[in-house]
């Protein structure tokens, strides 16, 4: 086996161009200087859209037929995972409403924090999913083929340019530089090299759990669509149209992906 065909090898390959992806789609906020509060919220509204796909499309679904596949109740192990992603989030916030009256962290902060905690989170198990495709195939595991796990971190990685900007865009509406909320856009997308490099390190010992982590972000995901990132376009008790014509269409976007994609 030369270096190039070891499974390891490949999963960080894939991984570290899903993560590049990322960082192009944060990319666009170092050529704003100013946006108009209502195309803000219409991005914000594509932030949620693209959220609320992702955890059904790329997360819950994906999670449901592996556990399918593994002789369990899909039914449960889905509920589970998704409760827990967004019990943890919620204890999250708590203790950073703690914090906030502790030491002054502002609301901004943390939502923003929840912001690119969520987003991830949700990283995680992609790059887990990614490893395990290739670790697979360097296993022999029937119907494993390196084409399939390359197809996958494709799909993954077209999906994670939009996340990019979901992430990246929020942050500089909360006031964060457009170099520093680059940064932390793409930085959401770092997890996803070391979360593969392991999944095909530990294939045997990641794909039994790999279902409930994907519930568990695609709860933290919604979590945040609910409690940080609609409630910040709403003003005067009513939410901004362009926010849900944005929510449409970021969902659009990523059903399309992730449907052609498969």
């Amino acid at each position: 086996m030369t270096y190039y065909q070891i499974p390891e090898l490949q999963a960080l390959i894939a991984t570290l161009f899903t993560w590049f992806i990322t960082a192009l789609g944060a990319l666009p906020v170092i050529f704003f200087k100013k946006i108009d509060k209502r195309v803000f919220n219409a991005m914000i509204g594509f932030a949620a859209g693209v959220m609320i796909a992702a955890s059904f499309f790329s997360l819950l679904l994906p999670a449901a037929e592996m556990a399918e596949q593994s002789g369990g109740k899909a039914f449960i192990v889905v509920t589970v995972g998704f409760l827990l992603g967004g019990i943890f989030l919620k204890a999250v916030d708590l203790l950073l409403n703690r914090i906030k009256h502790s030491k002054n962290m502002s609301a901004s902060a943390k939502r923003s924090f929840l912001l690119v905690l969520s987003v991830t989170i949700h990283n995680i198990p992609e790059g887990l999913a990614i490893g395990v495709a290739f670790g697979a195939v360097g296993l022999g595991v029937p119907g494993a083929s390196l084409s399939g796990a390359m197809l996958l971190a494709l799909g993954i990685g077209i999906q994670n340019f939009p996340e990019g900007a979901a992430v990246a865009m929020p942050l500089l509406r909360e006031g964060y530089g457009r170099k520093k909320a680059f940064f932390y856009g793409q930085m959401s997308g770092i997890v996803e090299p070391i979360a593969g490099f392991l999944g095909a390190l530990l294939i045997r010992f990641v794909t039994p759990v790999l279902p409930y982590m994907l519930a568990f972000a695609a709860g933290a995901m919604i979590y945040v669509v609910v409690d940080a990132l609609v409630p910040s376009s709403v003003e005067e008790g009513k939410m901004d149209h362009l926010t849900t014509i944005g929510i449409m269409c970021g969902f659009a976007i990523m059903m399309c992906l992730d449907m052609a994609l498969g």
